[in-house]
């Protein structure tokens, strides 16, 4: 049986204020207080697997080993079918701008643009479907450990569209939706994309009967 979480606090592995606000709305509901590593001055460690399975367990285990306390990671991205599943496991990195004055940072119309820049040299007719991916890793201090993944297909749209959500939003349109992800707020967007898919299984594992 899986070891469950019992309340109290959880860290956050990331320092992604838009990660983290989704996170603690899904977790909320169970009575679990969420810290994030970024507010505990806890170092980002270097991202270095290839699958999200990998890169999520990395940054989960490292958040627990410092703090000394329970951490649940998410490690996400979008696989574009006519990019042969690009931009994966590098989607934050596709963001990276270059260091400008000092002041490192992530530019994610930058990311975008480039998605779609990449689309466009395909050719104008080239197939725009597209996958969000998730996958949840839970690591305790003592090493043990447990995985979710969740996905959440649909297509992508240019020029981008909204103003809400984060990365990628506001270029993804789920399947059997008129609206990005940008255009949605983040209760109704919790109820379809890829991270409630693995948090549905992270519930029913940790929270169920």
């Amino acid at each position: 049986m899986t070891r469950r979480l019992c309340g109290g606090s959880l860290v956050i592995a990331t320092h992604n204020a838009g990660k983290l606000k989704e996170i603690s709305a899904l977790l909320d509901p169970y009575g679990i207080e969420c810290i994030s590593a970024g507010s505990l001055g806890l170092p980002e460690p270097p991202e270095t697997g290839t699958t999200f399975v990998q890169n999520a367990l990395i940054k989960a285990r490292a958040a627990a080993e410092t703090s000394g306390l329970v951490a649940l990671a998410d490690d996400s991205g979008l696989s574009v079918k006519a990019l042969d599943g690009r931009p994966g496991v590098y989607t934050a990195d596709w963001a990276e701008r270059q260091h400008f004055e000092g002041e490192p940072g992530r530019d994610w119309f930058m990311a975008m643009g480039k998605v779609e820049g990449l689309i466009q040299q395909v050719g104008p007719d080239t197939d725009r479907t597209a996958v969000f991916h998730s996958v949840l890793a839970l690591a305790w201090p003592d090493g043990e450990h447990a995985v979710y993944e969740g996905q959440c297909s649909g297509a992508l749209t240019w020029p981008p569209r909204g103003t809400m959500g984060f990365g990628y939003d506001p270029i993804f349109v789920p399947q059997g939706s008129d609206l990005t992800f940008g255009q949605v707020d983040v209760k109704e967007k919790q109820k379809v994309d890829h991270r409630a898919d693995a948090f549905a299984k992270l519930a029913a594992d940790q929270f169920g009967s």
